[in-house]
C-alpha cells in the first residue's frame, strides 16, 4: 500500500527531486510528483496518466489549459509538451507511466 502523507515526506528529495518512484511492474511505473514554485517538465517518452492527489492547479497541454484537482484524471500521450501552472503549495499528482517508448498506437 502507498500512503500519500508518507510519500510527501520524501519530497523534495536530497537533490531537490520533485518526484519519487513508488512502484514498477512490467511497463508500469508509478510516481508521485509535487512541483515546487514552477514545473520544468519536458515531454516524456512514454504515455502517462495523472491523477490529482491533493491541491489544485492548471494543466497546460498542447496549447489547451484545464484545471486539475484531487481525484481528477488526465492523459498525456508520449512526446507531447505539457506542464502545470498556478498550482497550490500543496499540489501533488500521482503519475502512471506505461507502455512502450514512443507511446501506444491510438486506436480511436
Amino acid at each position: 500500500m502507498i500512503n500519500l502523507a508518507a510519500v510527501l515526506n520524501r519530497l523534495p528529495g536530497p537533490q531537490g527531486e520533485r518526484s519519487v518512484a513508488l512502484f514498477e511492474h512490467g511497463s508500469l511505473v508509478v510516481k508521485l510528483y509535487a512541483p515546487s514554485g514552477n514545473d520544468p517538465q519536458v515531454p516524456h517518452s512514454r504515455d502517462e496518466v495523472y491523477v490529482g492527489a491533493q491541491g489544485s492547479g492548471e494543466f497546460v497541454c498542447g496549447g489547451a489549459r484545464q484545471n486539475l484537482a484531487a481525484t481528477e484524471v488526465l492523459f498525456v500521450a508520449a512526446g507531447v509538451e505539457h506542464h502545470f501552472e498556478n498550482f497550490t503549495d500543496d499540489f501533488a499528482v500521482w503519475v502512471f507511466f506505461y507502455g512502450p517508448e514512443g507511446g501506444e498506437v491510438d486506436r480511436s
